[in-house]
């Protein structure tokens, strides 16, 4: 390994400790709650040195944004790689889906607040490294539609426009899941979680189908 490269794992072992350092405290005491004293306390890191890496709070923020919508970007590769048929492949998209909202709920969040979240689009490499990811999902979906148009398992007519297609079902999954998160006591006639994603993909599905 090179200095420059040696210089240049260092300096991303660095930033990865400020993340991981910022979730511990953003996601126990909110955004709002949370200052970057504690976050380089957290890291070990002066402040100095904090705010070479990241020039304020948002910036962090947004690196946590990316940090999830790449964990999410990754699980859909992995569920599209599990089959070659295109309508299995959104099927697993979707399924993948709900277990990001349950095996990392903190992503999921952060990914729900993030068009709220008023420093979202300020210009920096994580905002533009963050809408990079966001299409990079996209294309994914769509990608397993087109498939699923090739090869039969979806109906071209049904699946006219891929990109909208994608966007709609990204959209009712994320309502249905959202749904899931409530709790019986503030929602007793919700079914059980599976069931309900389970029955949503079944419609979307057949809704899609020759």
């Amino acid at each position: 390994m090179s200095l420059d490269q040696r210089r240049e794992r260092e300096k991303q072992d660095r930033r990865d400790s400020i993340l991981d350092a910022a979730e511990q405290i953003f996601f126990a005491k909110g955004f709002e709650k949370s200052s970057m004293d504690e976050i380089a306390r957290t890291a070990q890191l002066s402040r100095a040195l904090l705010y070479v890496y990241f020039k304020d709070k948002a910036a962090i923020m947004r690196g946590l944004m990316l940090r999830a919508g790449e964990s999410l970007r990754n699980r859909f590769a992995e569920a599209i790689g599990q089959s070659a048929i295109g309508a299995e492949q959104i099927g697993n998209i979707g399924r993948a889906f709900y277990r990001f909202s349950t095996e990392a709920p903190d992503y999921f969040d952060v990914l729900t607040q993030a068009n709220a979240f008023e420093h979202l689009a300020d210009a920096d490499e994580q905002s533009a490294a963050l809408q990079t990811c966001e299409i990079e999902v996209m294309n994914l979906m769509v990608g397993a539609l087109q498939k699923g148009v090739a090869d039969g398992s979806l109906s071209s007519e049904r699946v006219a426009d891929p990109l909208l297609t994608a966007h709609y079902l990204r959209g009712a999954m994320h309502g249905v899941i959202m749904q899931c998160g409530k709790s019986a006591d503030t929602d007793p006639a919700r079914p059980e979680p599976e069931a309900l994603v389970d029955y949503t993909l079944k419609m979307l599905m057949q809704s899609m189908r020759p």
